[in-house]
This record gives structure tokens, sequence and C-alpha cells, in this order.
């Protein structure tokens, strides 16, 4: 049975969810073509575009997977810390060298509204191949992406409604799904952009309060620093650790973060839209690890002092996922509680509805106006990409079934999987006027393929004990076998047309 500070809670966040998809309706009728519907017509501003960019990136991992997988402590919070480095060093390095250039080449280069288009009309290809092939991946691995926000947040709604797993997966399904459905980029945009400011104060509220609480009660962190330099000494090696900081390669190929670059209204925003985006990244990455670390005191104490088999306590001592909610539960009066858990749903939908929309726009206009339509319409360009977002919607929400799945995990897979396939080819399009299409299609399809037989052949085979060379992130053996076969490839084949050399430089020097 529900106790009254679940219903209160539960209150808090119906209210959140609804506020939500009243932001979908309001962005119903600004969507008149396809363009705006995907890409917000270009129009999106600097707080806009960061907070989106970093809200969308971050996910439900960044308060519910890095926090637990620091909790765990040792192997689990020296991996935290080196992947918190990881990721900030790559999302520095993305708006730093990639943000500007791509803005000014996607306009550019047809003024391309997709990841898929753009590498098209990059090679001024005659052929679909490299568009379809980039649109297949992207399809493939948003699915699987898209799945594990779900279940972070149907993990979220079963803690505070106790309705049951599958109830609260759907609920977590429909209302994501809801106002992406209707609103599309823009809806998304300024959604990530509340979205983003609510986790930013709630993970600091979180981690000053538990600072501020370590006075209650006696606390060593020579303890705490002991068993995470065991982690390092103990299963977290030189190969764990260069898997870890490899999650910054991911960054260059991620297509949620790049189309924010691409919507910005002008390159010249990009500066002050990555300063705000480092300062967001900067705090939120350290606070989450420390909210894992400090964890470990704070559930010994909070378990000395409850009842044994008391509700929500038992349910993190089942999933380590679930140590932030907890904490919140346990540490703050029932409404302000009730904000703090809504900031987790706001981290869950972020990045589920930018991935929801980039995938049903890599069906809509790199697949279907590509090869079953060409003449399409945008009204029926739009209707194909909101009935694509429920589609993939279902399939997530399927591969979402299993209530023991890792979010940490699967989010770490399909990371992969994006950086590896369209990493290596974003950075040669933007910087290499020598790479040619074929390279790139090289370059696209085995830096997927090998992200995906890294994760899952080597444990097939060998299980847990892999040999040490499977033991590294797949990001980095696909990202290397991309990188590769697109220099190879392109210089065994002819160089680029004139016109694609003269595009190239162009982009140098254009002023928009």
């Amino acid at each position: 049975m529900l106790s009254s500070n679940n219903i209160v809670q539960g209150i808090v966040l119906l209210l959140y969810l609804i506020s939500m998809i009243m932001v979908g309706f309001v962005f119903y009728k600004k969507n008149s073509t396809q363009s705006d519907y995907i890409l917000g017509g270009r129009g999106m501003n600097v707080w806009v575009t960061s907070m989106s960019a970093q809200a969308s990136d971050m996910s439900g991992w960044l308060l519910m997977g890095l926090p637990g997988t620091a909790y765990a402590l040792g192997a689990g919070a020296t991996n935290a810390i080196w992947t918190a480095i990881g990721l900030a060093l790559g999302t520095y390095l993305n708006w730093l060298i990639v943000a500007k250039p791509l803005r000014k080449y996607t306009q550019i280069a047809g003024n391309s509204i997709t990841i898929p288009d753009f590498l098209q009309n990059r090679f001024h290809s005659k052929s679909n191949v490299l568009k379809v092939f980039s649109a297949i991946f992207i399809l493939i691995f948003f699915t699987v992406y898209t799945s594990s926000m779900f279940a972070a947040g149907a993990k979220l709604f079963n803690y505070i409604f106790s309705i049951g797993y599958m109830p609260a997966l759907i609920l977590s399904v429909v209302v994501v799904t809801a106002y992406t459905f209707l609103g599309g980029f823009k809806a998304v945009c300024w959604t990530d952009l509340f979205q983003g400011l609510l986790m930013f104060c709630a993970i600091i509220v979180v981690a000053l309060f538990m600072c501020k609480g370590l006075n209650s009660f006696n606390f060593e962190w020579s303890s705490l620093q002991g068993e995470i330099s065991l982690g390092a000494s103990k299963g977290f090696g030189i190969m764990g650790i260069v898997g870890a900081i490899a999650w910054g390669l991911g960054y260059f190929g991620q297509p949620h973060i790049l189309t924010r670059f691409m919507a910005i209204k002008s390159s010249k925003e990009i500066k002050p839209a990555r300063r705000i985006a480092m300062v967001w990244v900067l705090i939120s990455l350290a606070l989450a690890v420390v909210i894992g670390i400090l964890a470990n005191p704070f559930i010994k104490e909070i378990a000395h002092q409850l009842p044994e088999g008391t509700l929500g306590f038992d349910m993190m001592l089942k999933d380590s996922e679930n140590v932030f909610m907890v904490l919140i539960q346990f540490l703050f009066p029932t409404v302000i509680a009730g904000i703090l858990l809504a900031a987790v749903l706001a981290a869950i939908m972020s990045t589920a509805d930018s991935q929801l929309l980039v995938a049903s726009s890599s069906f809509s206009s790199d697949i279907y106006n590509t090869l079953f339509n060409k003449q399409a319409s945008e009204k029926k360009l739009l209707l194909v990409s909101r009935i694509a977002i429920v589609v993939i919607a279902i399939i997530a929400c399927l591969l979402a079934i299993d209530p023991d799945s890792s979010v940490f995990e699967i989010v770490s897979h399909a990371w992969a999987g994006f950086g590896a396939a369209f990493g290596p080819i974003i950075l040669c399009s933007l910087f290499w006027k020598r790479c040619n299409e074929k390279g790139a299609l090289a370059g696209v399809i085995s830096g997927g393929a090998v992200a995906l037989l890294w994760a899952y052949v080597p444990a097939a085979i060998w299980g847990t004990n892999l040999p040490w060379i499977f033991t590294v992130y797949e990001i980095v053996p696909g990202f290397i076998v991309s990188l590769a076969l697109i220099f190879i490839v392109s210089l065994a084949t002819k160089a680029p047309s004139k016109e694609v050399i003269e595009e190239f430089e162009s982009v140098k020097t254009a002023n928009i």
C-alpha cells in the first residue's frame, strides 16, 4: 500500500509529466515543415542549444547509472571516476572542434537536416547506400538506447507508485512518446532546457546536503579512499582506465548531440553555448560520482535507523541504480523529495525524447523519403515521422521488459556503437578533404560492426574469463578500425571531385 509520502511525491511527478505534455501541445502547430519538426528550423538560441545538448547527452544514467556504479566502491568507484573524466574531455572537444564546422557544413551541403543526409550531401553522392546504411545504424542503436531510458523511467515510477515494473514501463513510454510525437524538435529542446536546469539544481542540492550531513555521524574519508584505491589495484587496471576514458570518443558520433550543433541559430553562438555546457557538465559529473561514493555511509546510517524491510530500502538493496532515489526519499521532506525525484525523471526524459526524434527522422527522411517515396509532401513526411516515433517507442518498450537490465550497461553498448560508427567519419568529413564516399561507407559499417562484435562475441565464447585484450571498452577497437579503413579506402579509391573540394574549402570562410 502506498504511504502518504508516496502519494504526495506521485502527485508532484504527475504534475511535472502533465506540464511536459503541455509543451508538446504548445509546439504542435508550429511544425509546418520536416525541417521544423526535425531541426527546429535552425533557430535555437544559446541557452536552449547548450542545455538541450547536455541534458539529452547525460540521460538517466547521470542520476542512476553513474551514482549506482560509484556506490559499488572498489572497481566500481574507480570506473565511475575515470568515465566521468573521459566524458568531460569528450564534451569539451566536441564543442571545441566539431560544433562550429558541423553547423556551417550541414547548411552549406544541401541544408542537411540529419546526419545521414549530411554524409550523402558532403560527398555529393549519387547513390543512397551511405545514407541508408547510416540511417539503419541510427535506428538500431537508438532503439536500444531508448529502451534503456524507458527502463530507467520504469524503475522510477515503480519505486514511487509501487505499481509493478510493467505498468511503470508503459507509463514511462506513453509520457515521453506523447510530447515528442506532438511537438517535435522544438518541444524536445525546450523541455530539455527546463529538465537540464532541474537536473543541475537537484544534483547540487543532494550533494551539498550529503556533505553537510556527514558531520552528523562518524565518517572517515580514509575508509572510502582505501576501498577506491583497492579497486584501482584489483580488477581495474590500465585497460579499464583506457576503456573508461574512451567514453569521451563517443561524443563525436552521437546524432542526438550533433543535431543540437546543427540547429543553433549561428556558428557565432557556439562559443558562449560551449561555456554554458561545460559548467553544467563539469559540476554535474563530479557531483554524481561524489553522491555515489558518499551514499555508502548514508545508506548504512539509514539501514541502522529504519525497521528491516522498510519500503524503498529493500528495492535499493536489490538494484544499486536506485541509490540516488533512495537518498532523496529518506533524506528530504516529502514535497522537496518529489521535486528532486522529478529531476531523475527529467534526466530520463531529456534523452529518450531526443533519441526517439532522431531515430524517427532517420526513418522518415533517410529511408522512407529516399527509398519509398521521393516525392512525399512535407505533410506526408511529418505524418511518417510521427508514426515512426510510436513504432520505435513500442519496440524499445519490448526491449526494456527485463526489470533487471542495467541502465549503465545498455547505454555503454549503444554509446560505443554510435561513437565507433559515426565519430571517425564525422571528424574526417569536417577536417580531411581527401575523404571520399567509399571511405565513409567503410568507416561507418566497420566501426559499428566491430563495436557490436567486440561487446558480445568474446563474452559468448569465454564468459567472464575474457582474455585481457577483450576487456577494453568496445568503442576503442571500433573507433580505431573505422578510422583506419576510412583512410585506407579513401586513399585507395578515386579522389573527391573538384566541386566537393571547393565546397569543403568554402566552409572555412563561411559566415553563417
